[in-house]
């Protein structure tokens, strides 16, 4: 079954084990490879995403799609976490005040 890109847009995206992570909004295409690299949820289940944040899901990870999207692989649970970076200078910021 083949199936235009156009008509992934809208349509829900479930987790191997049946948990709704959101809808299709927007796809990440490699235009030079004639492929898609990627579905993009706007706003995810914040059940499995911290913050309903916006993920873009690798389409390697869809294991099949009809009237939704069957994902084969999905984390149990996106969060966000601080770049060690930003960690170290907050760290520093701070020193100077506890002199």
């Amino acid at each position: 079954m083949l199936v235009e890109m156009t008509e992934l847009v809208g349509r829900q995206i479930y987790t191997p084990d049946g948990r709704l992570l959101g809808e299709v909004d927007n796809l990440v295409v490699d235009v030079e490879g004639a492929k898609i690299d990627g579905l993009f949820v706007a706003e995810s289940s914040p059940l499995l995403v911290d913050e309903s944040k916006p993920v873009s899901v690798p389409y390697r990870w869809v294991a099949a799609v009809n009237d939704v999207v069957l994902l084969k692989y999905f984390p149990k649970r996106v969060s966000m976490k601080k770049a060690p970076a930003r960690a170290a200078k907050e760290l520093e910021a701070a020193a100077p005040a506890a002199r």
